[in-house]
């Protein structure tokens, strides 16, 4: 590395830092996360590594006739890294229990550009109060209320859940999905 790329803590802010792709040991994709920010944080690096992501998506599992809303990992083996690149950074996340190196040509690694980040939505999620409001009318996609067209009750931010009235044997029962499962009605 070079030393232009070395700063000093009170140089460096999180708009100056890249997003990197890390190789893993199959498997130990949150292992190496949960390690990582360990690291960060008893190493008070969080100047330096602003955020590491292991991208999942969502999927829809069907079993014996029952549909189910699961979850994987987008990339097996491969860990985003939000960092400022110098040499402490470097050899802190090479020297990651699980980490085999950097993604990128011999040892250099390379950003992932803007587009890069927004197509596999590392970025945080838009709040669900931008998506729906209490009130409004949805449809579920997916589980057991499948097609069931319900009201909006409540949102919860924190763990992207939403609660909705749904209309059952002329009666209005309360159930709790993931915003995943919704679409506007």
């Amino acid at each position: 590395m070079t030393d232009d790329l070395n700063r000093t803590q009170g140089e460096n802010s999180q708009e100056e830092a890249h997003w990197y792709v890390i190789h893993t040991y199959s498997g130990h994709e949150n292992k190496v996360k949960d390690n990582m920010e360990s690291m960060v944080k008893n190493q008070d690096l969080g100047d330096m590594i602003f955020d590491v992501q292991v991208p999942m998506e969502d999927y829809v599992e069907e079993k014996d006739g029952v549909k189910k809303l699961k979850e994987r990992k987008m990339f097996p083996s491969y860990v985003l890294v939000k960092m400022i690149m110098n040499d402490k950074s470097w050899y802190v996340v090479r020297n990651t229990r699980g980490v085999t190196g950097f993604v990128g040509p011999g040892s250099k690694p390379i950003p992932l550009s803007d587009e890069e980040v927004k197509h596999l939505g590392v970025t945080k999620k838009e709040a669900l109060s931008d998506t729906y409001a209490v009130g409004d009318r949805v449809k579920v996609l997916t589980g057991p209320f499948e097609d069931f067209v319900g009201i909006v009750k409540e949102l919860d931010e924190e763990n992207r859940k939403v609660k909705v009235t749904i209309s059952m044997f002329g009666r209005d029962t309360l159930v709790e999905l993931d915003v995943n499962q919704l679409t506007e009605a």
